[in-house]
């Protein structure tokens, strides 16, 4: 954060200030919307969520060290006082990124944004200071808390931008305009909110590269008919990644390692290089593939991407994360988030992984599916059969499609059903034996990281 006084602030965001003795007085570290997460010097952005309002915490968020609290009311400790929380911390983000000037690159996808944002930065952190989005603060709110993360050192900005409707890209770009545009994939995320079909979804996904200059860089993934359209839609330069012959940055020679850890070749028009990833699943490659397209715009050969996607480990909970313990038994925590493209991948990684070990499946619902909902958790179903997993507990409403497909396919998976995330805790202790690999994944609505850290610690 560059530090500002609270006076230069409020006139960025336009606020009123209110029990504030010093307007000169400085905010040193960078925002917080979590009083616990408040450092000296910060900035306490009060926004009201679903459960609690920030602006209970004003205080407390003072007496811990904030100079002061971005608020739409007074609140009895130094406030500057907007209309919008919101669009205050997107003004102030601006403001200071177009003081700084790093180089922007921004991702969108519908699968696999966290994983390669984390590839990413690994990747690019060697050589220079690397600011990249915590966790999944991917939206209106966490994307400026990114920024404002930002200080003169900062060379690279990795900003992960998510899309939940049309419009939602064109805001977060808008704010942080990108050198780099990376485009993932197209899939049924958020389908419900975007008109009910992929081409809406790649129209909103396409927004990312609208916000190129000529002299940016449009990364698409080549092996998606839906990303590739996307180069009609900007003037920028393009680089196409994925396992097409004509991909810029591509593999060849895939395998699958020890543990289900994919290998490939990467081949750039600078060179080629053999990776051999840390992560689990065939899915990966793609993810790595698009953090080297966007290392290679940026200048770096592919010896040095290989040998860094090689190190790279996972950064994210929730994401295939995986907890072994003492009586043998392996629990897969991907359960921060589903659609019917990361359910596939997952549950194909995970089967992959087990070997000739005894599967057990926990699989809650995947949200904003519209009225496909219940086809889309039938054909989870149908492939947890199909792979051969031994035991399915399908977690809540929709999920029991999943279930009653996974038994109409006759392949001997034992299926059960659970209404909520205590007793599917309770039915996963009973069912599972020493040396089982579990795997449970749901999007996050469903609070299945708690059934997963549970068994973990069984």
């Amino acid at each position: 954060m560059i530090p500002m006084t609270l006076a230069e602030i409020a006139r960025v965001v336009d606020a009123g200030l209110h029990d504030v003795t010093d307007p000169e007085a400085l905010v040193t570290a960078p925002a917080a919307v979590d009083s616990r997460e408040v450092r000296p010097g910060g900035l306490f952005a009060a926004t009201a969520g679903a459960r609690v309002d920030g602006h209970d915490y004003a205080a407390g968020a003072v007496a811990d060290g904030a100079t002061a609290v971005l608020a739409t009311r007074p609140v009895g400790v130094p406030a500057l006082v907007v209309e919008d929380v919101q669009r205050a911390l997107g003004l102030l983000a601006g403001h200071v990124l177009a003081r700084l000037d790093p180089t922007v690159i921004a991702l969108t996808g519908s699968v696999g944004k966290t994983t390669t944002k984390d590839l990413l930065a690994q990747i690019l952190e060697p050589d220079a200071p690397t600011i990249a989005t915590d966790r999944s603060f991917n939206n209106e709110l966490g994307l400026p808390l990114t920024v404002l993360r930002a200080d003169p050192a900062t060379r690279y900005l990795v900003l992960e931008m998510g899309a939940g409707r049309k419009g939602d890209l064109t805001y977060l770009t808008g704010i942080a305009p990108p050198h780099l545009s990376l485009v993932l994939n197209v899939g049924a995320a958020h389908i419900s909110r975007m008109g009910g079909g992929l081409a809406d979804v790649a129209a909103a996904k396409g927004e990312l590269v609208e916000a190129l200059t000529p002299d940016g860089y449009a990364l698409l993934n080549a092996d998606d008919p839906y990303v590739l359209g996307m180069a009609e839609r900007t003037r920028a330069r393009i680089v196409l990644y994925g396992t097409a012959a004509d991909a810029h940055v591509r593999a060849e020679n895939a395998s699958m390692g020890e543990l289900a850890r994919p290998a490939f070749d990467l081949v750039t028009p600078s060179g080629r290089a053999r990776v051999e990833l840390g992560l689990i699943g065939e899915h990966q490659v793609a993810n790595a593939l698009a953090a080297a397209a966007a290392a290679y715009a940026l200048g770096l050969s592919a010896e040095r991407i290989a040998a860094r996607l090689t190190a790279a480990r996972p950064r994210s909970s929730g994401r295939f994360e995986v907890f072994d313990r003492p009586d043998g038994v392996t629990v897969i925590n991907d359960a921060y988030n589903a659609n019917p493209e990361s359910m596939r991948a997952g549950l194909r990684a995970f089967r992959a992984l087990a070997g000739d070990r005894r599967t057990v499946a926990v699989l809650g619902g995947m949200g904003q599916q519209a009225d496909a909902s219940r086809d889309r958790h039938a054909q989870v179903g149908r492939l947890v059969a199909e792979l051969g997993i031994d035991v399915l507990i399908a977690v809540g409403d929709d999920p029991r499609a999943t279930a009653a497909a996974a038994g109409d396919a006759g392949l001997g998976v034992s299926v059960h059903t659970a209404d909520d995330v205590a007793e599917a805790v309770r039915l996963a202790t009973g069912l599972i034996e020493p040396g089982d690999l579990v795997f449970v994944k749901a999007s996050s609505e469903y609070g299945l990281s708690a059934c997963a850290i549970a068994l973990a610690g069984s």
